[in-house]
């Protein structure tokens, strides 16, 4: 394929990867794709590396229209996608053709939809990452929203044009339906030993809803408050996605892939990686349950989600 026109720009449409995990040290935001299950998966099913740069949206779809021929995958948040008009899946490989058009419909589950295509999206690296970091104004394609009228330019696809791309698919079983899962698992601290045993049983039994005043910084919760028994503040601290800070209102805020790299509030516990994708999609209104577990079996569940996508991938070969 040699690219793509928005002809219709969706809601924060932007150009992601995986992120900038080597510049923390600096105070870089990770930020990268708020799914990065469903990115790497569609990226694995169009025969891509894993980290190749493909386009991220919420909720209301771009409308795109393709130049050259190609392949495609749409995974993440259903949005119900059309080529040319006509329904099609998600989580499988759809082949293009020049000047096709790619649409998308009502959301019915989760928030964050991902369109990965065969050779990637070509938009130059800043710190060693081609994702958007919309508040720092900088990767992706200008720094911003794709806009109407934009053209970007899609990679080469030499290397991967003769693999057997087309039907490749995901499993029915193995489709997340993000709307399934409230619960999200995590592990205590650092700053556990600031909250009571009784607040800490109140965290874990008591539902959350996403608050409308969220972004891919954080989610705002919704839901009983936590007071801490220390009430002095903490020094700035490294923090990272998925740690849940309880600021001095006792209102949890879980942190998100583009949230800073320090901060002042206390941290309860840290969502697991495995679980993060799941949070992300989650939509304002919609509920979530905090379940604790050890690291060890934090670790497990992340080897074993590793080890799947590597039986993936050779199924993909």
């Amino acid at each position: 394929m040699e690219s793509i026109t928005i002809e219709k720009s969706g809601m924060l449409t932007t150009i992601q990867d995986l992120g900038r995990e080597e510049y923390q040290s600096y105070g870089i935001s990770i930020g990268g794709a708020m799914d990065k299950w469903a990115f790497r998966i569609g990226n694995i099913l169009v025969g891509n590396d894993e980290n190749t740069a493909a386009i991220e949206f919420a909720f209301i779809g771009p409308k795109l229209r393709f130049h050259g021929e190609g392949y495609l995958a749409i995974s993440g948040a259903n949005c119900s996608p059309k080529l040319n008009g006509k329904t099609i899946s998600m989580w499988k490989v759809m082949p293009v053709e020049d000047g096709d058009i790619l649409s998308f419909g009502s959301n019915k589950d989760g928030c964050y939809t991902y369109v990965a295509i065969a050779g990637g999206i070509e938009v130059k690296e800043v710190l060693g990452s081609k994702s958007t970091s919309l508040r720092a104004g900088y990767g992706g394609y200008e720094g911003r929203t794709l806009r109407q009228g934009d053209r970007i330019v899609c990679g080469n696809d030499d290397a991967i044009k003769y693999l057997r791309l087309k039907g490749r698919k995901l499993r029915p079983e193995r489709i997340p339906i993000y709307q399934n899962k409230n619960v999200i698992r995590f592990i205590w601290g650092p700053h556990e030993d600031f909250f009571a045993k009784k607040t800490k049983e109140n965290f874990t039994s008591n539902p959350y809803k996403i608050s409308k005043d969220s972004d891919q910084m954080g989610y705002r919760l919704e839901g009983m408050k936590l007071d801490r028994i220390i009430t002095s503040d903490i020094l700035s601290y490294y923090i990272s996605p998925g740690a849940i800070q309880i600021p001095r209102d006792g209102t949890p805020i879980l942190l998100m892939p583009h949230c800073g790299m320090s901060g002042g509030y206390t941290v309860i516990g840290t969502v697991i990686d495995v679980d993060m994708p799941f949070a992300a999609q989650k939509k304002p209104n919609e509920t979530i349950y905090f379940e604790p577990i050890s690291v060890e079996e934090a670790q497990l569940e992340f080897k074993k989600q590793e080890k799947w996508l590597r039986v993936l991938k050779l199924n993909n070969l």
